[in-house]
């Protein structure tokens, strides 16, 4: 009878280490979670930050820093709690990014003629002239925004 008393301790005992064991393993996942998201979202940051610098000091064009910075905006915002709508607190880069998000790049570009890749640029050209002010602003608040997050 004694025997049964003890096997029956021992599987408790093992049974508890057990899951001991998993929930720490839980744990120790979760902590690397949300250490792989800080660090992400760490990069995302400093990348928003280098390239609206980058825009600021006129070292990038306004059209390839809005399409940069608007794909990490999208990226850093599913990483949210609380997502924003950026649309409506840059709503120059979404102006911008909206008119230009089809444009062909890279590979792409070398596809078209010359004289088509001159009318997309005159295009992407003028869409950045008509939004080059609201731009700025948004730049700016971007900055801040970004530079306080970290």
């Amino acid at each position: 009878m004694y025997w049964i008393i003890a096997l029956a301790v021992l599987l408790l005992v093992a049974l508890s280490y057990y899951a001991g064991t998993l929930l720490w393993r839980v744990r120790q996942q979760e902590e690397a979670k949300k250490e792989e998201q800080t660090k992400k979202l760490n990069y995302i940051t400093d990348s928003i930050c280098h390239i609206a610098k980058a825009m600021k000091a006129e070292q990038c064009e306004p059209s390839e820093g809005v399409l940069r910075i608007w794909v990490l905006l999208e990226h850093y915002n599913k990483e949210q709690a609380e997502p924003k709508n950026y649309n409506e607190f840059y709503n120059g880069y979404f102006s911008l990014y909206s008119e230009i998000k089809e444009m062909p790049t890279h590979d792409a570009r070398k596809k078209f003629s010359k004289k088509d890749i001159l009318k997309l640029d005159l295009q992407r050209m003028e869409a950045e002239q008509k939004y080059a002010e609201q731009i700025q602003l948004d730049t700016n608040q971007l900055l801040l925004e970004f530079t306080l997050s970290k």
